[in-house]
């Protein structure tokens, strides 16, 4: 049917005319009620928007000579944050001529990835200044 035809059997309905697939030919239309399908719209994007999941990193820093009790005690913090679902992100911190020497602290790092290997998914970045590593929580099958 014309347009203009479509418009006024609408406006009699007392509803809307809404265009649908305006790449189509012809233009395809609905008589609707245009408040209440953009009303229905919101309710339905904040409810996905309530059952998404919120990605939160924590970071957390080492240096190369960091004391065994120490990194106990960082790694007691790396597991609360995996059991709450977060992602952990493990810094290297290097000062001075450490840089000149920045394989002690990979060691470091290499320990805490295989600590949690099981626990765990890994991902090493060892670049040029920046050394770290992330940990994601592995998914229950």
């Amino acid at each position: 049917m014309s347009a203009e035809q479509a418009l006024n059997l609408a406006s009699s309905q007392g509803y809307d005319l809404v265009e649908i697939a305006p790449g189509a030919t012809p233009p395809v239309c609905k008589v609707m009620d245009y408040s209440k399908y953009k009303y229905e719209q919101t309710r339905k994007l904040k409810e996905a928007k309530k059952n998404q999941k919120q990605v939160v990193i924590k970071e957390i820093k080492v240096t190369a000579r960091i004391d065994s009790h120490d990194l106990e005690t960082k790694l007691n913090q790396v597991n609360k944050f995996l059991e709450k679902e977060n992602k952990v992100k493990i810094t290297l911190v290097l000062f001075g001529r450490e840089k000149m020497h920045a394989n002690l602290g990979v060691t470091t790092l290499d320990e805490i990835a295989e600590k949690f290997a099981e626990t765990a998914e890994v991902e090493k970045k060892y670049a040029d200044k920046q050394k770290h590593l992330i940990l994601s929580p592995k998914k229950a099958k």
